[in-house]
């Protein structure tokens, strides 16, 4: 683990300064718990593709080399200003394919992105080339097809997946040591009900709109402002992110890790 951010040595913020800064969402809370946890303590330097506003951005900078990519400039702009006001860190709006070509990291993580992206295959090819040989892939995706829904249409999703569907996708990209697990037991599907209601009024009063119009908004979605917010989040999600982790194998969304092999790079 890395005590220097992208800018230089400075202080770890607060979990209260991260909170005010940039409050996570109860459904965020429960999956970065997972998300967290999953980690490998190996990892120095991290690449976040889509870290919409920066919430999670702020929380991994504070522990590793942090960059992030953004490519809507209305979250870009907040995610910015929240690395900057954090010391650590960096967030540039571009997308992976406009990095240098050799630039490689430890750990390359998307969280609720691989659902927006119609071409998931090609998209995961693309995310296996800045693992370095030996390094990690952590993302995260809703759960089961079955429960696709109104707030899956507002938000911009073209599909949830089942845990075996994503394990196969990974191997077939060059994956290895793939693991996933599930989060959201049982407020996740509270919340999850709760999104969906809205979703449906949505729906009913909102013109239509494209697919990368949707996605684009996404990441500003039903995501919380105001430096209360956070701490309250943080501490009303605690016994539940608790709870979770006994049920492994039942929730709303899915965390998967997958380590490409130290002797070859990913399929592509």
């Amino acid at each position: 683990m890395s005590d220097h951010s992208a800018n230089g040595p400075s202080i770890a913020p607060t979990r209260t300064a991260l909170d005010r800064l940039a409050p996570l969402a109860p459904n965020a809370w429960l999956r970065y718990d997972l998300v967290r946890r999953m980690i490998p303590p190996t990892v120095r330097d991290v690449l976040e593709i889509g870290c919409g506003m920066g919430a999670v951005g702020v929380r991994l900078a504070a522990q590793y080399d942090y960059l992030g990519l953004e490519p809507s400039p209305e979250s870009f702009a907040v995610a910015e200003a929240r690395i900057a006001s954090s010391g650590r860190g960096e967030v540039r709006n571009v997308l992976a394919e406009d990095l240098p070509a050799d630039q490689c990291f430890d750990l390359v993580c998307a969280f609720e992105v691989l659902e927006h992206i119609e071409d998931d295959g090609g998209a995961l090819e693309s995310w296996a080339s800045r693992v370095r040989p030996g390094g990690w892939l952590l993302l995260s995706v809703p759960a089961h097809q079955a429960r696709f829904s109104a707030f899956d249409e507002i938000a911009g999703h073209f599909r949830r997946y089942e845990p075996a569907g994503l394990t196969a996708l990974l191997e077939k990209t060059g994956f290895e040591r793939v693991e996933v697990r599930e989060y959201g037991m049982p407020l996740g599907f509270l919340l999850e009900a709760g999104r969906n209601v809205v979703g449906r009024r949505r729906l009913a009063a909102a013109p239509k709109a494209s697919m990368e119009e949707l996605t684009g908004a996404s990441a500003r979605l039903y995501q919380p402002r105001g430096s209360l917010y956070g701490g309250v989040a943080r501490f009303g999600t605690a016994p539940f992110r608790y709870m979770q982790r006994g049920f492994p194998r039942n929730g709303t969304g899915l965390v998967a890790r997958a380590q490409l092999p130290a002797s070859q790079r990913a399929a592509g």
